[in-house]
């Protein structure tokens, strides 16, 4: 490339300059627009994506949402079933939470003394 240049005279070679300046704008405008263009889609689909991600984010928050009532009816049957168990089964008929709970401690009967009395009264 240019090779062929060294027979053109200085205003050939200036009009060819220009005409290689007119096509490299072109070139370059094109590169342009069409990297404008590129962003403008990648843009488009970020922002298709976001709202997409949005839209997940909003259905997994509400399905917690409804795990977490259903939770809650479950524990509170479960619990309400448990009471109820609880008490009816319960030797005692005393209504325990939980995380009560009752400690008993075994332990050897003390001897009691008794005094007898000197003079004994019979009964007849």
């Amino acid at each position: 490339m240019g090779q062929e240049l060294s027979s053109l005279s200085a205003k050939e070679l200036q009009n060819l300059e220009n005409q290689l300046e007119i096509s490299l704008r072109g070139v370059r405008m094109q590169k342009d627009q069409k990297l404008t263009d590129e962003i403008h889609e990648l843009n488009r689909k970020g922002n298709l994506l976001h709202q997409e991600n949005m839209e997940l984010f909003k259905k997994e928050h509400h399905i917690r949402q409804e795990n977490m009532e259903l939770l809650k009816k479950i524990n509170e049957g479960t619990r309400d079933a448990n009471e109820t168990d609880r008490v009816s089964h319960s030797p005692s008929g005393f209504n325990l939470e939980e995380d009560e709970c009752i400690i008993l401690q075994l332990s050897q009967p003390q001897q009691q003394n008794y005094a007898t009395p000197e003079n004994p009264t019979t009964l007849r």
